[in-house]
């Protein structure tokens, strides 16, 4: 008898197409009206499911996960902004605390409980390639929206290891710890702690937090001085993505 399928979740299309490349054919569905990829994995299958960017997309992707396949695991992954120095673009953060930012308050949230991150840090180093990107367990904080690193470092609770930011990890969580389903989840530096946005997510997505291009091609005519950095997101985000896609891959043939 073939076994649960694992559960798979990232908002972006940049998140997901170096694995979908990697992992070759994949069925594609609509799954509560979001995208889903199907593609095999041992005696079993993986549903990757894309959620789209926010808090709220990301439990309404979990929760259709839940409802439809109940997986054995789910794997939370994407791209997340060092908050502190050490991980750079493309190194990897295993979760081992999650946060909800929220209004200048931080509330803990469920832990990963698929394995313990460091279990899974040495699985994934030791799967990787020489010069491969690094992987550290560390603190993900999701917050509702774009807040500036400068903001947060003196908030952060004191002790947290090697803190990033996203905005759907929590989410996910929380939907699999009322389900009880185990889970992990992962981040790629996107950018390093040194680097503030110079623009607002508001600026370049539409009210479902869809990233259009036409509002960034906007943006950027209005304020030329952040077109380097769109540039630079953009290579970042190749970096990142590649790197997740290899340690989703690990990870997924050890599950």
């Amino acid at each position: 008898m073939a076994e649960a399928p694992v559960g798979l979740i990232a908002a972006l299309p940049e998140e997901v197409a170096p694995l979908l490349r990697q992992v070759g054919e994949s069925a594609k569905e609509r799954l509560g009206g979001l995208l889903c990829y199907r593609f095999p994995v041992g005696r079993s299958e993986a549903c990757l499911v894309l959620s789209g960017m926010g808090m709220v997309r990301a439990a309404t992707a979990a929760g259709a996960l839940v409802s439809a396949v109940r997986p054995r695991c789910l794997v939370s992954f994407g791209f997340g902004g060092a908050v502190l120095p050490g991980p750079e673009v493309g190194d990897l953060v295993v979760a081992e605390r999650l946060l909800h930012l929220h209004r200048r308050l931080f509330a803990e949230q469920p832990a990963p409980t698929l394995e313990p991150a460091q279990r899974i840090v040495s699985l994934l180093a030791a799967g990787r390639p020489e010069g491969a990107a690094r992987t550290f367990p560390g603190t993900i904080v999701s917050t509702s929206g774009i807040v500036t690193k400068s903001s947060l470092v003196g908030l952060l609770p004191a002790g947290l290891n090697c803190p990033v930011l996203d905005m759907e990890t929590v989410a996910v969580a929380r939907v699999a710890a009322e389900a009880g389903i185990p889970r992990v989840a992962l981040r790629a530096g996107s950018d390093p702690a040194d680097e503030e946005l110079g623009f607002s997510l508001e600026e370049i997505t539409d009210r479902e937090l869809n990233i259009r291009l036409g509002l960034v091609l906007l943006t950027m005519a209005k304020r030329p001085r952040i077109v380097p950095q769109f540039l630079r997101l953009a290579r970042n985000a190749r970096t990142a993505g590649e790197s997740l896609a290899l340690a989703v891959r690990v990870l997924l043939a050890e599950l």
